[in-house]
């Protein structure tokens, strides 16, 4: 089914496409950019982008951007992952964004919204080693102290925290009666006295981080929002997180699927291509429908979230996310085994896409936290 876009959204779409032809279509090229795919973020690149306009998307026309909303985001998002884009940290950074756009005071907002308009990255910390899915069970604490907070703990998973301007922390400030009270944000500068930044190596290169929080002070100016309160802060930002990775998920998974077509339209066993074959052209058929169907999922949510901003998706949201994610491994699942030997092999960068589409559905809220939360939808 034909996209209906506007004539601007059309535009923006094939711009993207263009510039990532041009700038990433290539292995030769991307392996430049990413050092061999150890590196899924070029800032050269990225920079490249905000001089376009691009990456302030979403940022208000106010602080330098173009102050447009759900819908054009994902189309970006959805089209740079399809164009196998370098630019990993642009999604934690509009996430951090948004949360200082809502709570911030205005220094911050300066500070951190016009420097998205510049090709500046932004980190966001949750995660702890005893406190993934269960947010509410962190312990990294930050005391009161004369004019601010002393941070100490440990975080984890924290993606592009090494190549980032500031850190969005989540700690503890005080035990509530209940274990989401007491949780406040800070804007931490990444290159902050008392934290230390150390890689994790995955299977996806060098993205995600432990942070290492020893007597790290902060004034008081850097506490985002109103202390105590991150848990309904955090909660506020749920339609974003899960579209962005929706989206992104969307494009990956198109972009497996597409490579998957090329290779078996060409690849002859038999004296026929391989897709003429029942048992691949019905697999191709069912993963196409599919595709259809998350592009409609999150195009209708993108939607709804812009006629209502202020309101939490919480369903619909994290159907998105379940849906791509989920599809977009399967895609990628299928289109290695389509490939037979070829698809494990880097030359031809299907096992690239199926290292990036496994972890999707880990990151951001679980698969299986999104069907709890569906669940809890229906009352169940």
């Amino acid at each position: 089914m034909p996209r209906v876009l506007t004539d601007e959204r059309r535009d923006l779409v094939k711009a993207i496409g263009t510039f990532c032809r041009r700038e990433c279509g290539t292995k030769e090229q991307r392996d430049k950019l990413t050092a061999g795919g150890q590196e899924p973020h070029n800032q050269k690149l990225y920079e490249k982008m905000a001089g376009l306009g691009w990456l302030d998307i979403v940022v208000p026309e106010q602080y330098g951007g173009a102050g447009r909303g759900m819908t054009d985001l994902c189309l970006f998002l959805e089209e740079t992952a399809y164009g196998l884009a370098p630019i990993s940290g642009f999604g934690t950074t509009v996430i951090a964004a948004a949360a200082y756009e809502k709570f911030g005071t205005e220094s911050q907002k300066r500070v951190v919204l016009e420097g998205v308009a510049k090709g500046r990255v932004e980190a966001i910390s949750m995660s702890e080693p005893g406190a993934g899915s269960d947010v509410g069970a962190l312990t990294c604490r930050a005391e009161r102290t004369d004019g601010g907070y002393l941070i100490n703990g440990q975080k984890t998973w924290c993606s592009n925290a090494h190549f980032a301007d500031h850190i969005l922390l989540i700690a503890r400030t005080s035990q509530g009666e209940s274990k989401h009270q007491g949780l406040t944000q800070f804007m931490v500068p990444a290159d902050a006295a008392g934290l230390r930044i150390r890689g994790i190596d995955t299977m996806g290169g060098r993205e995600v981080n432990d942070l290492y929080f020893t007597d790290c002070f902060v004034p008081d100016s850097a506490v985002v929002g109103t202390p105590g309160r991150a848990w309904p802060q955090l909660m506020a930002g749920l339609n974003l997180e899960r579209m962005i990775l929706a989206a992104l998920m969307l494009g990956t998974a198109r972009r497996a699927f597409d490579d998957t077509v090329a290779y078996v339209r060409q690849r002859e066993q038999f004296g026929r291509p391989v897709g003429s074959f029942q048992a691949l052209k019905h697999r191709i058929a069912d993963m196409a429908t599919e595709l259809e169907c998350a592009r409609l999922l999150v195009d209708d949510v993108a939607a709804a979230i812009d006629a209502e901003p202020g309101r939490v998706f919480a369903r619909e949201a994290s159907m998105a996310k379940l849906k791509c994610t989920e599809l977009a491994k399967h895609v990628a699942l299928e289109g290695m085994q389509m490939m037979g030997g070829y698809g494990y092999a880097t030359e031809y960068g299907m096992e690239a896409l199926l290292r990036s589409t496994v972890v999707s559905t880990v990151y951001g809220g679980t698969s299986e936290i999104q069907r709890d939360i569906i669940g809890k939808t229906y009352g169940l």
